[in-house]
């Protein structure tokens, strides 16, 4: 009967330590929504916690497992972001690109 007490008192907090860590984990993954390419380089566009998105960036002849070559800030939507890259990047001649 001892045994089963100190079981409780032991095991219990640190499952619940754990399931709090994975939940945690869980809720700050972010999230891969589209990929493309332009010009010389290609994009993945990720979606973070708070409706955030951002973009990944790698010259278009790197290997699809190197690092990119440049993560951009938080944009407020998906199209600010693909309208970023292509006014930045693949040089698209957009009327929302800065002049």
């Amino acid at each position: 009967m001892k045994l089963i007490q100190i079981l409780k008192v032991a095991v219990i907090p640190v499952l619940s330590a754990f399931s709090f860590v994975s939940v945690s984990n869980t809720a700050l993954a972010d999230y891969l929504n589209s990929q493309g390419t332009g010009g010389d380089y290609r994009y993945e566009l990720w979606s973070g916690d708070n409706s955030n998105y951002y973009l990944k960036i790698w010259s278009a002849e790197a290997s699809p497992t190197s690092s990119p070559y440049y993560t951009t800030r938080g944009f407020d939507s998906s199209r600010e972001a693909l309208i970023y890259f292509d006014c930045y990047y693949a040089k698209r001649n957009l009327p929302e690109c800065p002049r």
